[in-house]
């Protein structure tokens, strides 16, 4: 079964795969094991299910660019943040194990980051909500079909809103133009413009 994973996987820019059946813990785990010499491959834990995803060339141009253009508004707006990356965020007690795309603690470091940023190029929001929902991450922002929508924990759900509580001065527009430009070059240079 993992060479004809391998393979469906292998020929594709970026797929979804979702393994058929209720997966323990302990299954979920040796399944990391078996697969964690693939390249660029990554595996998702939610309630049993274990999800394989693969990630085109599109979805990390659209992610690096999106946390250059974040991070570098918290630089030039003087926020203290520990950008994480892609760590994995896991805990078995909640049946949860995933990466973000980014993410940030705001301030200091804390058991889990404060905003985390999420590229979907074949995956919806309501799965990868849930699961940052078990890890009460705070905010959540989400990149599908050229626009950024901004997700807030309130209480046990997440609601949309119009502009980030860490950032409330981020033009949102702005951003999103400036990832959209072909040149990351022009991308910093409008967007240093733009909030400046």
């Amino acid at each position: 079964m993992t060479a004809q994973i391998l393979e469906e996987i292998g020929t594709l820019a970026e797929q979804r795969l979702v393994l058929p059946s209720y997966y323990t813990w302990e299954q979920f785990e040796a399944i990391e094991i078996l697969m964690a010499d693939t390249p660029g491959l990554r595996i998702t834990y939610f309630d049993g299910c274990v999800e394989f995803m693969t990630l085109s060339e599109q979805h990390e141009m659209i992610k690096t660019i999106l946390g250059f253009l974040i991070e570098l508004y918290f630089c030039e707006i003087n926020i203290r943040v520990i950008p994480v990356g892609s760590a994995t965020r896991r805990d078995k007690t909640k049946d949860v194990s995933f990466e973000p795309d980014e993410s940030y603690y705001i301030g200091e470091k804390k058991e889990h980051p404060d905003l985390a940023v999420e590229v979907a190029i074949t995956s919806g929001n309501s799965i990868k909500l849930a699961k940052y929902q078990r890890l009460k991450i705070a905010e959540v922002w989400i990149w599908e079909n050229n626009q950024l929508s901004i997700y807030r924990l309130q209480g046990d759900d997440y609601q949309q809103i119009s502009r980030s509580e860490f950032l409330p001065n981020l033009d949102l527009d702005l951003l999103v133009r400036c990832v959209l430009m072909p040149s990351i070059f022009e991308a910093r240079n409008e967007f240093i413009k733009g909030i400046s």
